[in-house]
């Protein structure tokens, strides 16, 4: 009746355990529902709001004579708007696009060094798209006057070149018939960063009051799967304002209180998963900033320097930066270092432990660099995690094997004593003293793979330079779940399982290593745990199956090794052996 009693309990345990942990997961461990398919990075089905990109949250000074506003459009597709304007060409090693020239906005980016999908033939990834699209996304630069017009979204400047590229930069040019001018100066650098610098030059007869401003705007929040703001990653308005990191402003808190304002900036912008586009003043400027909700379904984040007084003949030049790419660790940390832009590499949202989740990515990419492969990378890394816990791992071992051996006096000791459990507590302590026993011993190399764990989630996740990366034969992205699912024979029957019954050949992999791990282990004497142990492994195949390959290879290579580090404690130890057999 006990063992009855013990059985089910255990099974109950164990369906808790299960059901309990999609909770938990969806939470804290978010997974992708389906291969990462990255078409454009914004995205609304409704109709262009008024005005889109118009600045929103300019310092007050005065009445100003704003541009013209732009009448609604009609969502058309990307390629019919880039067909029909008057641009300029971008190009890089690292992205391609155009300026469009009427309203000086920066809205057709392309990242060439990043593909939609996994397949060959699959097109870039889009970051930037122009207004009247359903994925509108640009930034722009302007300025804001006292008494004088200033260029607007539908000014048509004038260029001085036809391609933007990082030996050849752009000025355009503009003025207002009323004796002030303005000009924009763009460069590129090689990777994902122009700068702008903005001149106004007053050759009237009076002094004129202006401030010069950096947007980005953007429609509709982001509708790929990857791209949701979670407990572990944060997805939408951020940068470092106030003095800070900002992870704590989402879409859904625009829509409720419409803006937020902060005194400085170092940088601000719109962060998805792997790309973000961000506006950046010069470093110690006095600026004003805000994050708001022009309009319905329309976001902007804006930064905005004081109004100044340009005399008579006199000029005023200002320095905006733009980051539009992808959030490569390298070139973020370069960029913060070198280029002063301050906690720019916080793009990434590593958390709480981000001083141990850098290394373990940094180790990861430096083995990915030698071998070329991120799965040979990731076994490479848990090998040298497992050697660094070596001598611990015999700790545990050695400590569980001692555990079984006076598992008799322990016994004696809880009979003896079962009335008096202050007493029993005090014996057990000096059993254990006597014996040379650390009975948490056994937890701690448990309790360190937590981290290990946690951090190699989150570089899986979080960092571009995983995404994508292949494995071998099936494996075609290590950052996204086993696609060969056995339910519905490897895709051979027309239906995709849902995540909970995915399970995929690394998944069946993992079970067959955990339970093979397990019986090499001495056997608990509490029938419960007996059960709990037997149960264990498939329970955690079906809760590993969602995540993604490259954290369920670490976790088969880390069993396989464990297994091996077991074998050869047994050859070394027989008594060990003899006593995990008992």
């Amino acid at each position: 009746m006990d063992d009855k009693r013990n059985l089910i309990a255990a099974i109950l345990l164990s369906v808790a355990i299960l059901l309990g942990w999609n909770f938990v997961a969806d939470k804290f461990f978010p997974t992708p529902d389906k291969p990462d398919v990255t078409t454009t990075v914004a995205g609304s089905d409704g109709a262009a709001p008024k005005a889109q990109g118009e600045p929103n949250g300019l310092p007050e000074a005065g009445t100003a004579v704003p541009a013209a506003k732009p009448a609604t459009q009609a969502i058309r597709p990307v390629e019919a708007v880039l067909g029909g304007g008057q641009r300029i060409g971008i190009e890089t090693p690292a992205l391609s696009g155009s300026i469009n020239l009427v309203g000086a906005r920066i809205d057709d980016i392309t990242l060439t060094k990043y593909r939609q999908t996994v397949e060959k033939n699959s097109p870039p990834v889009r970051l930037f798209a122009p207004a009247g699209t359903k994925a509108a996304y640009f930034a722009s630069i302007g300025w804001s006057a006292q008494g004088i017009a200033t260029p607007g979204a539908d000014t048509v400047w004038t260029a001085s070149g036809d391609k933007l590229t990082p030996e050849t930069p752009v000025t355009l040019s503009w003025s207002n018939g009323s004796g002030q001018s303005f000009r924009i100066e763009y460069s590129i650098d090689k990777n994902y960063l122009i700068t702008a610098k903005q001149t106004i030059a007053n050759s009237g007869s009076a002094p004129v009051t202006a401030s010069s401003y950096a947007l980005i705007d953007r429609l509709g929040k982001p509708t790929d799967p990857h791209e949701k703001d979670s407990y572990t990653i944060h997805v939408g308005p951020t940068g470092y304002l106030d003095g800070k990191s900002v992870f704590d402003v989402d879409y859904d808190d625009l829509d409720e209180s419409g803006a937020v304002k902060y005194a400085s900036a170092g940088w601000l912008g719109f962060t998805d998963k792997y790309w973000l586009a961000a506006i950046i003043p010069a470093k110690g400027e006095r600026v004003t900033a805000s994050i708001s909700t022009p309009s319905a379904d329309n976001y902007q984040t804006l930064f905005a320097r004081p109004f100044t007084q340009v005399a008579p003949g006199r000029q005023v030049t200002t320095t905006s930066r733009i980051f539009a790419g992808a959030k490569e660790v390298s070139i973020l940390s370069a960029y913060q270092n070198k280029q002063d832009i301050t906690r720019l590499s916080n793009a990434i949202d590593w958390g709480w432990f981000e001083f141990f989740e850098v290394p373990i990515f940094k180790l990861l990419d430096w083995l990915f660099r030698m071998v070329g492969n991120f799965g040979v990378a990731i076994m490479l890394l848990t090998l040298i995690i497992r050697a660094a816990m070596f001598p611990v791992a015999q700790r545990q071992f050695r400590s569980m094997a001692q555990m079984r051996l006076v598992q008799p006096k322990m016994k004696a000791l809880q009979e003896r004593h079962k009335d008096d459990k202050p007493k029993m507590q005090q014996e057990l302590m000096k059993l254990y003293k006597d014996e040379k026993i650390n009975p948490l011993a056994g937890c701690l190399p448990i309790v360190i793979q937590i981290p290990i764990f946690y951090a190699l989630y989150k570089v899986l996740m979080l960092t571009i330079e995983m995404r994508h990366q292949p494995f071998i034969l099936w494996i075609k992205d290590l950052s996204a779940p086993d696609p060969l699912h056995i339910l519905n024979l490897f895709g051979l029957l027309p239906f995709t399982p849902p995540s909970f019954l995915g399970i995929g050949l690394l998944a069946l992999i993992l079970g067959v290593t955990m339970w093979l791990q397990f019986r090499l282990n001495p056997q608990a004497t509490d029938p419960v745990q007996q059960q709990v142990f037997k149960i264990m492994p498939w329970l955690f195949m079906f809760i590993m199956a969602p995540f993604a390959a490259g954290l369920l290879l670490y976790w088969i290579t880390n069993n396989c090794l464990s297994i091996a580090q077991q074998q050869w404690m047994y050859r070394k130890y027989p008594q060990l052996k003899a006593v995990a057999a008992k």
